[in-house]
């Protein structure tokens, strides 16, 4: 790893850590992607627009980091339509499953969670698995 990835990796990962205490200690809820996005379906529960910002905020991070010389979209080489049902199953999934990799993963752990833990070992275990099958097998 060269200096800029090192580095844009601490300035990232610090960001997140930020934004995770941030809105703990602010609106006394974790980061989790599929928890926030699920919060702004019907029936809406006043105050929820901490959710519109934090969502929109998620997405104005490629291009900001775009105008600032980093190139953040990776090449995709899958159709819109499959990624569209993939990105479905994931959230619907996390929602099943009680929280996504960025609620148990950056703000459980940081919390010492025991289900956040067994959780995050789950994911980690399951997609290097789906890897090391897709990779050497298929």
């Amino acid at each position: 790893m060269d200096y800029p990835s090192a580095l844009a990796a601490i300035v990232g990962g610090s960001l997140i850590g930020a934004s995770a205490a941030l809105l703990l200690f602010s609106y006394k809820h974790t980061a989790g992607i599929s928890g926030i996005a699920a919060g702004l379906l019907p029936p809406w529960p006043a105050g929820n627009a901490w959710r519109v910002w934090f969502l929109a905020g998620l997405i104005a991070s490629a291009p900001l980091a775009k105008l600032a010389g980093a190139d953040p979209v990776p090449e995709l080489q899958a159709s819109p339509a499959l990624l569209a049902l993939a990105g479905l199953l994931v959230g619907y999934g996390s929602r099943l499953g009680g929280g996504c990799t960025s609620g148990h993963g950056v703000c459980g752990i940081a919390r010492l969670s025991p289900r956040s833990l067994v959780a995050t070992l789950t994911f980690m275990l399951s997609a290097g698995i789906t890897v090391f099958l897709i990779r050497h097998w298929l």
